[in-house]
């Protein structure tokens, strides 16, 4: 698209109670700010984002652009804006790595630029280089800008930059990061496979109505024994501190923290010092919900969620042993503040409505005087929300133990969602870099035809830099503490978010850019202390280039049988990516027994998220199926029609001995397929009022529920687990 095509797009669009301004200025504003001004849709076409998008977006980031005189005045601004800062707010670079940093002082001032080491490891000090720079009238003072060359054999990590100009000193953080990440290179030598699952879903007979982090650990033990590497769950992060809960996983209300709906509460070791009376208490709480393991329709969150919380009260006010108090301490001190927020935060919200007027005031802050005044008034509260987090975090380290123990390599793999809900707990914690008032989501596909709202705000790239990258940092860190790996959905948005301004359609956005080298050297930095692998789900519309980069970083893409073509037809399994997890599915298609019946065609068409009729929508599928079986009986894992009665959970077998031919370093086999569920955990573009998204418990092809303690002799379990581990091991 030219810029004069942009430019009639641009005011064709623009709406009529907005002055005209000069598309072609808006569009260099909108690029110095990383907006992009047009996209690349499914269709395979270019579209413009239109000029109020445009402009919205550009306030969304603090820069105003309602006039042709406030877009000049944000252009001029931009270009001085790195000469107003001594340092830039964060370098990230590469180990090993040339790299330089600009300073920025009085033209012909002395300075200096010392480093100092993670840990009080000692300091170095980087060398100025001769590089002139023409210097710039900034605010009426001639700035100059001296570049300092970083030492190449810098140590990984979290590293401080020091400028002294005379009175003037700076600081800035310096992170170093490895040029590749090397946790996958044992899978290169010997690949691996593993189970997917929604770990709500998956309920033992010793539940509380919903899959625990003790049912985690059985599950990692039962796969481990049959050859399994890991178990992927969906985000485990914490959603409201009390009930309604939010069900989407992918919606949390802080991604650092985790939800103690997971905790297993006769695996706190509190229970053995209850007195009888509370003993008895607690049992008639698990009394009341152990019914609702027997649900094979929907979950019921609130009703687990609310007797759990009763529990777990009378659990954290028994006394806790010195050895135990001690442990407990000690978590609290590598938490931080951050955890402190955040238990600040569920304290509060115990009581306040997630649309209180307080939570959107920019008077009320973690620092202002209301806050503090409740941090001393709720302090028991604080204190149960900060024992719950460190509840978890005992019972996630005893389920990575269960899962290295079965014989696994990398044991549990945690998933990071892409954000958090407004009303979240992040939201008002992290308020200062992220951007309100904005949605992140995705344009149209030919999956979800009108586009996605999320209804998550987004990380403000410029913000979040000037705070270090601290915030992305500790969320990394707190996921990674107990686990073998972690997937990134939607690992695109380290490079750019789709962002909706509040008001808008969700196709009706535009793509901002974020700084990926350091966003995706920061991860890999945080996985490489870990000893993770990352792998990054990078389904969807992206440049070329962007999956290059991730395999050249050392993170494992994505691939879904489905989704994968050459051309016209079903892309053979030896092309597949070396690096990469190959599955059939992914949680946002049925599971594979639905899909082959086309269950997924009559939901979307009943719930009105078609843009054809179901017949043509049917016909394309089963187009499409039909590629897929020729290439099953080509390569000879198929003889019949691949449809109907015994055939379902043969085909479902050859579709997994396919991918073994890949060669993808690691294989996903999902629960749902390992027993023959049908229905669709979730379906996108639809509310509760739809659908039951994020509610659906683990089900059999009869309808029945299918329960840890049955998995063992479940023969097809068993068949497809070890089809998979007979291919890929012999």
């Amino acid at each position: 698209m030219t810029a004069s095509d942009q430019q009639h797009v641009l005011r064709r669009n623009a709406p009529a109670e907005l002055p005209a301004v000069d598309a072609h200025l808006l569009q260099q504003l909108a690029d110095a700010h990383g907006v992009g001004t047009s996209f690349q849709g499914w269709d395979g076409l270019p579209h413009a984002v239109s000029l109020e998008t445009l402009t919205k977006v550009l306030g969304a980031l603090g820069v105003p652009a309602h006039t042709e005189e406030q877009i000049r005045a944000g252009l001029a601004e931009a270009e001085l804006a790195p000469w107003r800062k001594t340092l830039p707010p964060a370098v990230v670079i590469q180990q090993g790595e040339p790299a330089q940093v600009p300073v920025h002082i009085p033209d012909g001032a002395a300075v200096s630029l010392r480093i100092s080491l993670e840990g009080g490891a000692g300091s170095v000090e980087a060398a100025q280089q001769d590089v002139w720079v023409q210097p710039r009238d900034v605010d009426g003072v001639a700035m100059g800008r001296a570049t300092f060359a970083l030492p190449p054999d810098l140590p990984l990590g979290w590293h401080t930059l020091h400028a002294e100009a005379g009175s003037v000193t700076a600081t800035a953080t310096l992170v170093v990061t490895p040029a590749r990440l090397d946790t996958a290179r044992d899978l290169e030598e010997r690949r691996g496979w593993g189970l997917a699952t929604q770990l709500y879903s998956v309920r033992s007979k010793r539940s509380w109505g919903i899959g625990d982090f003790a049912d985690l650990a059985d599950l990692a033990a039962i796969s481990g024994a049959r050859g399994a590497d890991y178990v992927l769950v969906n985000p485990l992060h914490a959603a409201e501190p009390v009930p309604p809960v939010q069900p989407s996983p992918y919606s949390p209300s802080t991604r650092r923290f985790f939800n103690p709906i997971y905790i297993r509460i006769e695996a706190v070791p509190e229970l053995a010092y209850l007195r009888p009376r509370k003993r008895a208490a607690l049992e008639k709480l698990r009394e009341e919900v152990a019914g609702l393991n027997r649900d094979a329709e929907r979950l019921d969150r609130d009703a687990v969620y609310a007797a759990k919380l009763q529990a777990l009260e009378l659990l954290y006010h028994t006394r806790r042993s010195p050895s135990r108090q001690a442990a407990f301490d000690e978590f609290c001190r590598i938490s931080g503040s951050g955890l402190d927020d955040f238990a600040l935060w569920s304290a509060i919200r115990e009581d306040a409505a997630p649309d209180d007027p307080m939570w959107t005031d920019p008077a009320f802050s973690l620092d202002s005087q209301e806050a503090q005044a409740l941090r001393a008034r709720l302090e028991d509260r604080i204190g149960f929300h900060r024992w719950l987090q460190w509840i978890c975090d005992e019972q996630l380290e005893n389920a990575q133990q269960a899962a290295l123990r079965s014989g696994m390599r990398l044991g549990v793999v945690h998933d990071l969602a892409v954000g958090v809900d407004h009303s979240s707990a992040d939201a008002w914690t992290l308020k200062g870099v992220l951007t309100p008032g904005t949605s992140v989501g995705a344009p149209p596909d030919m999956y979800n035809q009108q586009g996605q709202d999320w209804g998550q705000p987004p990380w403000h790239p410029s913000r979040l830099a000037e705070a270090g990258y601290q915030p992305f940092r500790n969320m990394l860190a707190t996921v990674l503490r107990h686990a073998g790996g972690i997937r990134v959905d939607h690992i695109l948005g380290l490079f750019r978010l789709w962002w909706i301004p509040s008001g808008n359609a969700p196709g009706d956005g535009a793509y901002v850019k974020y700084d990926h080298e350091a966003l995706i050297g920061i991860l890999a930095l945080e996985a490489h202390r870990a000893g993770a692998v990352v792998i990054g789900e990078d389904l969807g519309t992206f440049e070329p280039w962007v999956r290059d980069y991730l395999a050249a970083r050392g993170i494992l893409g994505t691939s879904i049988l489905w989704f994968e073509y050459d051309g016209d037809s079903p892309l053979a399994p030896e092309k597949y990516r070396t690096q990469a997890l190959s599955s059939v599915n992914t949680h946002d298609l049925p599971p594979t027994a639905g899909y082959l019946a086309g269950d997924h065609v009559a939901l979307r068409s009943y719930l009105g998220l078609l843009e054809r009729s179901e017949a043509e929508e049917r016909a394309q599928h089963n187009a499409s199926l039909e590629k897929m079986f020729a290439l099953l009986r080509e390569r000879g894992y198929l003889t019949g029609s691949g449809s109907g009665g015994d055939a379902e959970e043969q085909t479902i077998e050859a579709l997994h001995l396919l991918l073994s031919q890949t060669p993808s370093v690691l294989l996903g086999v999902a629960l749902v397929d390992a027993v023959g569920e049908r229905r669709v955990q979730n379906q996108p573009g639809t509310t509760e009022a739809l659908y039951p998204n994020w509610q659906v418990p683990l089900a059999g092809p009869d309808g029945k529920p299918v329960f840890l303690d049955d998995l063992p002799a479940n023969a097809r379990f068993n068949s497809l687990l070890a089809a998979v581990e007979e291919a890929l091991h012999g």
